[in-house]
């Protein structure tokens, strides 16, 4: 028999955001090979920059031209459906401030392979033109790609295919910090390690479900567990494993360890990205399987999930409460708020209207909480001790009479974390906890007191977080500077523009959030369930 082997059908123009950011990252290696080392920095900054804003042109151009597909792309892998290019939108937004911020000198080690504190590190920095390592730019362009790809992801296989290509490279961006080097190294060890674990129970995970359903698509695992038996032992373990991968990549208890340490030892600026752009793509994956792949296995995950959410809640809350170091406390309350965010996760129950509801207040969550995330961390970039960023909270007292200005804007973006309201954050919170309530009153859902149950959680829980978010503006504005204390950096323009943009859009979206909750309700209308 002669058979024929038809080739596969791609949409370029469909995934034309993706291949523009991938094709950039891959010139960028060939710079790297290639370019002498002082024209390096020169060319990769415009074309880091420019495939960003390329990608995120695109995305526009599909959705003003209601353009979304309606079925999947590259023979049914990869769903570029409306949460897919809201998501992409906002992760293009948030890489290209961050881009901004890993452009400014000094967050970055002259040479990585130097051991800290010996003569070839002091060699290296004395030689270091200020560019430092130049392959940040191509690493950070493959994490963007695979943060792009993990949420649009309509099969497991391409969704662990996706989760590699992201978070590799942010692997080693957190081993390059120029300052703290061993807490540096140290945490892209922990990183890597605990990384490999949660991939590992990912990819198990998938090779349970395929022995269940025969299948990796996620509609075609619905389809299984629709017509087979949704208590298989394959399809329990393989839905057990695939939770624990995707519930580390967000950070929720029991699984959020890594985050204090990661988010410490890394440069700041890769911390920035991790906690707004990872966290949006892994929420989008989260969402993809659990209402896509897992929709009728949702008596099962619902009660697990609403355990995850309300100790994710606690954990991040109280623990952040003992921080004594800046970006810690924040990594705790990434935590938190990936509690509060999974209190949407669990709004599934009921019509195709009330279910848009509740991806609207997702999405729109994962937006403002990007955005003022970033803001924050480029404020700490400009905190400056002697031997680098003051990350200790006692540093801190009384800034607010050395930098008001710059006091004043850290503690309005600690505010939004705090859901107060006029605030992009409440609105955020609001949304979510509004959606949960609503799920939980279709008639005959049992689980309706536990939802309501679960919001009160998320309201102690966020009471509990306001308190260190204003311990904070109180040691900055009502304690006295210390003789010794902290510098603030002139900043370049690009941190300007990046703490200028988060401010305006939290004010902004505070002031008037149907600008952003519009374009996420137009989103949240064409998820491919099917």
């Amino acid at each position: 028999m002669n058979d024929v082997i038809q080739a596969p059908t791609i949409e370029y123009g469909t995934l034309a955001p993706l291949l523009v950011v991938f094709g950039a990252a891959c010139i960028g290696v060939l710079i790297e090979a290639f370019a002498p080392r002082y024209l390096r920095k020169s060319f990769h900054v415009p074309l880091t920059l420019l495939s960003l804003a390329g990608a995120f042109a695109l995305v526009l151009v599909q959705t003003l031209r209601g353009q979304v597909s309606t079925t999947p792309s590259a023979m049914g892998a990869v769903a570029v459906d409306g949460p897919s290019l809201f998501i992409w939108g906002v992760i293009l937004i948030l890489s290209f401030v961050c881009v901004l911020l890993i452009n400014d000198e000094g967050h970055f080690v002259a040479s990585a392979a130097s051991v800290p504190g010996s003569s070839d590190e002091e060699e290296a920095e004395a030689h270091d033109n200020g560019t430092g390592h130049t392959e940040v730019y191509p690493l950070v362009l493959f994490a963007v790609g695979g943060m792009l790809l993990f949420p649009a992801a309509h099969d497991l296989l391409m969704m662990f295919v996706a989760l590699e290509v992201m978070s590799l490279p942010l692997y080693l961006l957190c081993g390059l910090a120029r300052r703290r080097r061993l807490l540096s190294q140290e945490a892209s060890m922990k990183y890597f390690l605990l990384g490999a674990f949660s991939s590992a129970f990912f990819l198990y995970g998938t090779a349970m479900i395929y022995g269940f359903a025969g299948t990796v698509s996620l509609p075609g695992i619905n389809q299984a567990m629709a017509a087979g038996n949704t208590l298989d032992p394959l399809l329990l373990i393989g839905f057990a494993m695939l939770g624990v991968g995707l519930l580390f990549k967000i950070g929720a208890a029991p699984f959020q360890a890594w985050k204090p340490d990661v988010y410490q030892g890394a440069p700041t600026p890769i911390t920035a990205l991790m906690a707004s752009g990872t966290l949006v793509a892994a929420f989008g994956a989260v969402l993809r399987v659990f209402w896509v792949g897992l929709g009728n296995l949702d008596w099962n995950w619902r009660p697990v999930i609403w355990g995850v959410a309300a100790l994710t809640m606690v954990v991040g809350s109280i623990l952040a409460i003992t921080q004594t170091e800046i970006k810690r406390m924040l990594a705790y309350s990434s935590i938190a708020h990936a509690g509060f965010l999974l209190v949407g996760v669990l709004a599934t129950y009921g019509s195709a209207e009330q279910n848009a509801v509740s991806l609207k207040a997702i999405l729109f969550y994962l937006a403002v909480y990007g955005i003022t995330t970033v803001g924050a961390f480029a404020v700490l970039t400009l905190v400056r001790d002697p031997g680098g960023e003051a990350g200790h909270l006692s540093r801190w007292a009384g800034l607010g009479k050395r930098a008001p200005v710059l006091s004043g804007v850290f503690a309005f973006f600690l505010l939004a974390f705090a859901g107060i309201p006029l605030t992009s954050g409440f609105f955020g919170k609001y949304a979510v906890f509004a959606a949960a309530l609503n799920s939980g009153i279709q008639p005959g859902d049992s689980m309706g007191g536990w939802m309501a149950g679960l919001v009160v959680v998320g309201v102690v829980a966020s009471a509990i977080a306001a308190f260190f978010y204003v311990r904070v503006i109180v040691l900055m504005f009502f304690n006295e500077p210390a003789a010794d204390g902290p510098a603030v950096a002139a900043p370049s323009m690009g941190t300007v523009a990046v703490i200028a943009v988060s401010l305006l859009v939290t004010v902004g979206v505070g002031l008037y959030p149907e600008s952003v909750l519009g374009v996420a309700n137009d989103a949240a209308s064409s998820l491919f369930i099917r």
